[in-house]
């Protein structure tokens, strides 16, 4: 499958809810490549759109797939998308994972529409939801001070791709004092992320910024752990793969910490992360267990790769 395939195609194998998640998972991927293409069509980029837009909608899905599309139609930063994800957030019947993830997404869209939304949820039953609201709101009222536009700047920082929930902390901070703020509970939670990016984005360079992200794991946060998962993910530090490994192990967990940590493991690859993904496959969580499971395709296509390109 490549990015090339017409959008029927794509949509056909990620809407098949009998192909592996793995599978399902690459193709929702490439219609994000798609969507967000200069080279594409007008037409082309909003029917990879619309084709996200109808997984993200179909509650027989799994959570893990819902999620991930989510968080796919943040990425791509389309204003179209943001009724159905307005309609999966206000929805308290659906999963609270889903819906988390569809604040986080009108965050990254990044226009002011999605205010209201996020504000009416400022205060959800369900803590995931009620944290990234916060989040979400602040990202925003942030970025339209920063550009005096409805619409904020959508800009990736460090090296990475991704459009992230909090911008990097202003240039000049110490990294001991960048580490102060994300240790820091009595911070605001956006302050702490804001601390967790800059972290991010030194950590290929000083130790002490992946030592002290992995602290974050213990925190007392359900949503600021995952989030620091999924930060470890995109470093792909070797020495965070103890943390994650015994992130992954503690059942205890909340399962969306779980999830982040299993393909955070799936990023870093190597024996020990192969292996501990091999035996979490079997997960009694689905969403663990889907998470593995899209691991180890991970793993696998990255493997095959460099020995083709050997």
């Amino acid at each position: 499958m490549n990015a090339s395939r017409p959008v029927e195609a794509l949509q056909g194998s990620l809407l098949d809810l009998s192909e592996p998640v793995g599978k399902r998972t690459h193709a929702a991927f490439l219609l994000r490549t798609l969507a967000s293409s200069a080279e594409a069509s007008a037409d082309s980029r909003q029917a990879a759109v619309d084709a996200l837009t109808r997984a993200l909608q179909n509650r027989e899905d799994s959570d893990l797939m819902r999620h991930e599309v989510a968080y796919i139609l943040g990425q791509v930063g389309s204003v179209a998308a943001i009724p159905a994800l307005s309609e999966v957030l206000r929805d308290a019947a659906d999963d609270a994972i889903v819906r988390h993830e569809c604040a986080e997404a009108l965050g990254a869209i990044g226009h002011e529409a999605a205010l209201p939304v996020l504000r009416e949820h400022l205060e959800d039953a369900a803590p995931e939801v009620q944290s990234t609201c916060e989040l979400a709101v602040a990202l925003l009222e942030h970025q339209q001070r920063a550009s005096g536009a409805a619409t904020g700047a959508r800009t990736a920082s460090g090296g990475y791709l991704s459009v992230d929930p909090a911008p990097p902390l202003e240039d000049g901070l110490s990294t001991e004092e960048i580490c102060r703020i994300f240790l820091d509970e009595e911070e605001s939670l956006f302050r702490r992320y804001r601390a967790m990016f800059s972290l991010r984005n030194r950590a290929k360079t000083e130790a002490t910024a992946v030592e002290t992200l992995c602290s974050g794991l213990q925190d007392k946060n359900a949503l600021f752990r995952h989030e620091v998962a999924y930060v470890l993910g995109q470093v792909q530090a070797a020495s965070s793969a103890p943390a994650l490994i015994r992130t992954l192990e503690n059942r205890e967990e909340h399962r969306m910490v779980r999830h982040e940590a299993a393909e955070a493991l799936g990023a870093i690859g190597g024996v020990s992360a192969e292996a501990i993904l091999s035996k979490y496959v079997a997960d009694e969580e689905d969403m663990v267990k889907e998470s593995c499971e899209v691991a180890l395709d991970s793993i696998d296509y990255w493997q095959n790769l460099q020995f083709v390109e050997t």
